[in-house]
């Protein structure tokens, strides 16, 4: 037996249009749910009947119980309703915009309130902060330098940001995140 299952049927077996509706189901009993909310178990060719006596569909909505669930309602409404609700998600899903300032450990005081006053900025329009010191060549010797510059940095601007991820190394750099403090109501 070949278990193997091609990318395109998994593909199909996910989209709304693989719901079997009305005369597309094999089943020979179902087990029905009413468009009243009742729930019987009958053969196929009566739940056909019935979701045609109220000129409604007939949808399969678990093809794998046993026996499989189909549900009496207008198929038409129901696949507007899901577009509806998927369009109204992908409305409230907030994207978060990632700033960065890179420095090096010799980065003079005056420079980095600069870039301390741009992060304050984009914290409090809600954006998340990466803070880079990168090092060069033997300054990576002295990564409790950067490590020092870092934490200074957060307590600066712990007003307005909590630490997401402590200072770490990657690679001849070490960085740190930012994020937005919650506001007090």
């Amino acid at each position: 037996m070949n278990n193997y299952v091609s990318r395109r049927e998994v593909c199909v077996i996910n989209t709304p249009e693989s719901l079997r509706i009305n005369n597309q189901i094999r089943a020979r009993e179902v087990r029905l749910i009413t468009d009243k909310g009742e729930n019987l178990v009958v053969p196929l060719s009566v739940a056909l009947q019935m979701a045609e006596e109220r000129s409604l569909d007939l949808v399969e909505v678990s093809p794998n119980a046993e026996p499989p669930v189909c549900r009496i309602m207008d198929f038409g409404k129901f696949q507007f309703e899901k577009q509806k609700r998927e369009r109204k998600a992908r409305k409230q899903q907030k994207v978060i915009e990632v700033k960065e300032i890179q420095l090096l450990p010799k980065t003079d005081d005056y420079h980095l309130s600069f870039k301390v006053k741009d992060a304050r900025r984009w914290l409090s329009d809600g954006m998340k902060v990466r803070v880079r010191i990168r090092f060069r060549g033997r300054e990576i010797t002295h990564s409790e330098i950067g490590r020092e510059r870092l934490e200074r940095i957060a307590t600066e601007l712990s007003d307005v940001a909590t630490v997401e991820q402590s200072p770490k190394m990657e690679g001849a750099s070490m960085l740190m995140i930012l994020t937005p403090a919650e506001k007090k109501k």
